[in-house]
């Protein structure tokens, strides 16, 4: 049987960048499999590119939707530009299966019209755009509102009914394909966000933190739900409120908000101590997380977020870093004993936390060992990569020998000739943990 050439499409993040999605894509093509994606372009990024045997086709993204009317333009624009580029795709060589990663849940109408040629269609189930609407802008009030509500929860419902299975990121996620979907469980996979911690691992950073600094760190989207607003209060009460003027946070990642959280910042007078990265590389994340004495995860608690489970957390943890978090049900799920938490939109608690972990170094290290230590046994995306890939082979047919994700060879050093942290040396990881810096 020749190799099924599968073809993936995301809207919400360009590829690579979306996490998730390249690890998919590597443990396909480790596989055997042929991978074609698109996706939006991300600034700079080229029509086309092929990485590491994956053909990426991108389009220019629809300006930043703002209301009903921008949304709607928003989908229906990106839903044209992707069905026209995957007639670009059948044409250099026919798939065999669509993987639609949502938001938005638009994309099974595609998958129905390209089932007429005999594609099957799996649903990568990453969000849940009604408790999203809810998060939002709050119970659905007035003709227009509701209207919009039904019409996520239609687009929904569709999604669920027309895929041939749904790959669900975590358990909650899943009762919801099985309850709202009408799925049988049988039907629906759980395959976790896990990271790499054989690739996502500290390195000694070239640039480490002063010695009487505290650095704080934010990855992740910007946007109305992420809660980074709730950062910028906490990094308030600690500078100004308690005189903690040490203390620093670097915020990676973009998103919508962006341009309004650089404003809250300097109406806070935090300029001099909250820097934006914008968009980072995995070669950035690594040196800002490796640098960083504590994470941050403030997302409020919404009936979006509460279900969600949030990949910053586990990136903190694979750097060791003890991270402080609103009370979120995943989250306890993903971070169990190896993050602290506090009732959502509690600002002082929050600062308490992050306090508390600042006057104890032992603490941190502590923590910082207890979270990689359940990241890279409980959490790694090795066995997820196996479930991912197995859902392809029950739909395709297809199977071939050998791990999803081939075993790291062993080095002391990464890509860019950074140093790795010993972590079969405790005594060593210990003190890295402490410092943050090179011995």
């Amino acid at each position: 049987m020749r190799s099924p050439h599968v073809l993936i499409i995301v809207q919400n993040l360009p590829v690579p960048l979306d996490r998730r999605v390249w690890l998919e894509c590597q443990a396909l093509i480790q596989r055997g499999y042929r991978v074609s994606v698109i996706c939006p372009k991300g600034p700079g990024d080229p029509a086309r590119q092929t990485i590491d045997g994956v053909e990426i086709f991108k389009y220019t993204p629809a300006p930043e939707a703002e209301g009903l009317l921008g949304f709607v333009w928003e989908f229906a624009y990106s839903w044209v530009r992707t069905a026209w580029l995957s007639l670009k795709v059948w044409r250099r060589r026919p798939f065999e299966v669509i993987q639609a990663c949502n938001p938005p849940d638009t994309y099974w109408l595609l998958a129905k019209l390209w089932r007429i040629r005999g594609v099957r269609f799996i649903f990568d189930h990453h969000d849940l755009n009604p408790e999203l609407f809810i998060s939002r802008f709050g119970k659905p009030s007035g003709i227009l509102k509701r209207l919009e509500y039904g019409g996520l929860r239609w687009l929904e419902r569709r999604t669920f009914r027309s895929a041939d299975r749904i790959m669900s990121t975590n358990e909650s996620y899943k009762a919801v394909a099985v309850r709202r979907g009408d799925r049988r469980p049988g039907h629906v996979t759980v395959v976790r966000s896990g990271p790499d911690t054989q690739q996502m691992r500290p390195i000694y950073p070239s640039n480490p933190r002063r010695p009487d600094e505290i650095a704080l760190v934010y990855l992740g989207i910007m946007g109305p739900q992420d809660g980074v607003d709730q950062a910028l209060l906490v990094m308030d009460e600690l500078v100004h409120k308690r005189g903690r003027s040490n203390v620093t946070a670097t915020l990676l990642g973009f998103g919508d908000c962006l341009e309004d959280l650089k404003r809250q910042s300097t109406s806070l007078g935090l300029d001099d101590h909250v820097t934006f990265t914008g968009r980072v590389d995995r070669v950035e994340i690594a040196e800002h997380l490796s640098r960083a004495d504590i994470g941050l995860s403030p997302d409020l608690k919404t009936p979006l977020n509460d279900l969600s489970t949030m990949n910053k957390t586990m990136e903190y943890m694979s750097y060791g870093l003890p991270a402080v978090s609103f009370d979120l049900a995943e989250t306890r799920i993903s971070g169990a004993d190896a993050v602290q938490y506090v009732p959502s939109g509690d600002i002082a608690a929050f600062a308490d936390e992050v306090e508390a972990l600042i006057d104890d170094p032992a603490r941190r290290t502590e923590l910082g060992i207890r979270a990689r230590e359940r990241v890279s046994t409980e959490l790694d995306w090795r066995p997820q990569a196996e479930a991912y890939v197995s859902v392809f082979d029950d739909v395709t047919g297809f199977s071939q020998e050998g791990p999803a994700v081939p075993p790291s060879t062993p080095s002391d050093h990464d890509a860019q000739d950074r140093r790795y942290v010993p972590l079969d040396d405790p005594a060593e990881f210990a003190r890295f943990l402490a410092e943050r810096r090179a011995p």
